[in-house]
Formats: C-alpha cells, structure tokens, sequence
C-alpha cells in the first residue's frame, strides 16, 4: 500500500519515483542539528597521537547531564512562571505537577548514568585525567543555575577553595551575569512559599485551622503529661516527662512565630511561618479535593530535593572510587572533601517539607472541618456558586418569609444570629468531640 500523504493534485506520486523529501521541508537531521551535537566530542588525548578510549564516554555522559539540565531549568522556569502570578490559577496546578513529575523522572536518570559512568575503572580514567586541567564539574554554570533556580541559598554554599562559587567564572562575563541574575529572581522556593501562605483555611476569620490545630496539639501533649505522671515506675517517669517537655518545646518551636523567625535566620527553616502553616494544613486535609494535587507538588518537591542529593552522592562515590579521598580534583578543589560537604542539610532547599511528618496528628485527631469549609475545600465549589447565583432571586423571596417569625413569637431573632449561633454551638461540638477522641487513641 502506498503512503495516502504522497499525493499530488490526485495522483500516487510514489509511483512516479518520488517521495516527500522531494518537496522540500525540514529532515530529522537538520532538526536536531545533530552535524553539531555529533560532532561536538573532541578528546584531548589525542593531542600525544593515540586517543584514550574512555574519554569518548566521560565526554558523552557529561554532554548529557547538562543536556537534562537545560531541560530541568525549563521546565523549572515555566512552573516559576506560573507561580509569579499574582493570584495562582488553580486550573494549572495539574500542568504543574506534570512538569514537576518530568523534572523528577529526568533527575533519576541523570542519577542512574553514574552506573555507565563507572564501567570505566581508576585506572581507565588515569590514562586521560590529566588533560583535563584545569576544567572541573564544578564549572557546571547550569547546574548553579538550576540550584539558585530551585532555591539554594548563597549563605548556605560551601566556599569553593575559601573564594565565592562565582570566582570560577570570572572569564565568562555572560555566564556570571546569567548566575547573578538568577540569584536575584525570586526562586521556586520563594514562590511556593508565597503560595502556602494563601492556604485556604488559615484566615482567623472563618475556620482558623491554626487555632484548631493548636487546640488538638495542646490537648494530646496534656494527656501525655498526664499519663506520664502516673507512671508508677520513677526512672521511667522522669524519662516520659523529659520527653513529653521536648515535644512540647518542639511544637512551641511552629507556635511560636519569634522562634520560627529565628531558626530562618539561621537557615535551619525555609519557609515562613504562616507558609509552614500552609504545608501542614495541605499535608494533614490531603484527603479533601482542592488540596489533592497542592499535596501531590509537595511531595514532587521533596522528590526534587532527595534526587538531587542522591545526585550529589554519587558523584563524590565516583569521586572516590576514581581519585580517593585526598587527591586534589583537577579544578583545584579538596575534590571528594569539598562534594561530601554538599550532601548537609543545608543544600535540602525544602528541608520543611521532610521536617513536616514531626508535626503530624493521629488521623481521629485532627480538627474536623466545618460545613462552610468542606464545601470550600470541594471541587464542586465553583459549580455551587454558579448554581446559587442561578436560584437568587427565587431564593431571595423565600428567605424573606422564612425570616419573618409569628408576631406570638417569644424571642424574636435575625436569621443570620441564628445560624452564626448554631455555627458556634456546633464548633464546640467538634471540638469537645476531637479532645475525648485525643484522650481515647491515647
């Protein structure tokens, strides 16, 4: 059978001998410019005459990184874009986690090309690694880019041979002022947070979830305290009641906002404290339909954090198992000390997000959402107000018989009072409910 697109006025061109590169367009060659990518290997060990094997691989398996790299960076910078907006459109939160699921997917790969990298042993690596001086990975400008993109902080970097990580591209006036430049814009870090920060829920007007929270907190940590003091044994007493003061301590640490500030300052917390409070709610109503896929880009960012740590990890493994863990690496740095120094906590740029599963509550302990804030966290919500706004006027002539009570009526009230009366009485409610419950799984 012919192919039904190499037609012409009507006619089976194929059988003219003709196919449809004969009409010009675009090749699989030229648009991938692959006379440029295939081309762009060239060993330095050729230079002494007879070039050395492995250096053909070291050089593709690099290409490749910063390959995946340019591509992490953008799509890092498309759901950056998104965020910068001044009111998210929740419509795109699905487009955001897909993106973040390929960035995630790529970063895998990038660290399961380690295992090709080390088919080459020391002793392949040795015949080449002297012409590599004085270029170093750590000349990765895109690999800076996308840490200072994610949201690693300048404060927080290891000095580069006791000098700033910019010195190594001092040559490179561009690549400096790109580097600068995304240390000034705003990061996915900053934006998330940002993001949190408007959780539905948190507003001290309507549900309040921090005081709820707060409430649910103090009520578990009292019935701790309790059965603690009435430990019959005194050595294991004293160790409960030490315990139960920490944890105490620990959840004052969120609570407390000065505290909270303080352990930013010192880069041992990232995100704001009402952000963090965001992230709790998320990750405690994950369950509800308008924070599923909120819980599901945490998640993602947490996968970002540990996959480029388990990048950094097998890096200084190869490291090692190349050079050992005292020769100098051929940019000058202290080689493999210098890389293990970038597996601290300190470059985990979402580091509250691992440290949230230390504030979580047993499930039959967290505050139960009123009514109001059930349908605001449902994805018929939108449906809803449109639907109201349809029956208005119709349910407008109704309210205003229904608030009118017989002229006999003893206590006459405002149907508004009413329900914010009954709002009340059913909050305290739940909340007596949540504390027996608490006290119960205790």
């Amino acid at each position: 059978m012919s192919c039904p697109y190499a037609r012409e006025n009507g006619v089976d061109t194929a059988q003219q001998g003709k196919n449809l590169l004969d009409f010009g367009g675009i090749t699989y060659t030229s648009y991938l410019q692959l006379h440029k990518i295939l081309n762009a290997q060239t060993m330095m060990s050729t230079e002494d005459g007879t070039p050395v094997h492995d250096e053909h691989l070291f050089i593709i398996i690099h290409q490749a990184y910063e390959l995946w790299f340019k591509q992490i960076i953008y799509e890092i910078d498309s759901v950056r874009e998104i965020f910068s907006e001044e009111e998210v459109d929740e419509h795109k939160m699905l487009e955001i986690v897909k993106r973040m699921q390929r960035v995630t997917l790529i970063l895998k790969l990038c660290v399961d090309q380690f295992l090709i990298l080390e088919t080459m042993t020391p002793l392949d690596f040795i015949e080449f690694r002297n012409y590599l001086s004085p270029a170093s990975g750590f000349q990765s400008y895109q690999f800076r880019l996308l840490e200072n993109k994610v949201g690693l902080r300048g404060d927080l970097r290891v000095r580069y041979n006791q000098e700033n990580y910019m010195k190594v591209f001092g040559d490179e006036p561009e690549v400096c002022k790109n580097i600068m430049k995304s240390e000034e814009e705003p990061s996915l870090q900053n934006l998330v947070s940002r993001w949190l920060e408007r959780t539905p829920g948190l507003e001290e007007k309507g549900f309040n979830f921090w005081t709820k929270y707060k409430m649910a907190v103090d009520s578990i940590l009292r019935q701790e305290c309790r059965e603690a003091e009435s430990e019959e044994c005194e050595s294991l007493r004293g160790h409960l009641i030490d315990q139960n003061k920490r944890r105490r301590e620990l959840f004052d640490s969120i609570f407390d906002a000065r505290i909270h500030n303080a352990l930013m300052a010192r880069g041992e917390r990232r995100l704001t404290h009402r952000a963090m409070q965001g992230a709790l709610m998320i990750s405690l109503y994950r369950e509800e339909s308008r924070f599923n896929q909120p819980h599901q880009l945490l998640q993602l960012l947490m996968d970002v954090d540990s996959l480029m740590t388990k990048w950094r990890y097998s890096h200084v493994m190869l490291v090692q198992r190349m050079i050992g863990s005292q020769q100098i690496g051929t940019g000058g740095s202290s080689g493999y000390q210098y890389l293990r120094s970038t597996l601290s906590d300190r470059y985990k740029v979402f580091i509250d997000l691992f440290n949230l599963s230390t504030f979580l509550l047993p499930r039959n302990c967290i505050p139960p959402l009123t009514r109001q804030m059930k349908n605001r966290l449902s994805i018929m919500e939108e449906d809803q107000k449109e639907d109201e706004s349809k029956v208005s006027s119709s349910a407008l002539h109704s309210t205003a018989k229904a608030s009118n009570p017989p002229s006999d009526s003893p206590c006459p009230r405002e149907n508004g009072e009413e329900k914010a009366s009954s709002e009340s009485d059913l909050e305290k409610s739940l909340e007596n409910s949540m504390e027996r419950s608490c006290e119960a799984s205790m």
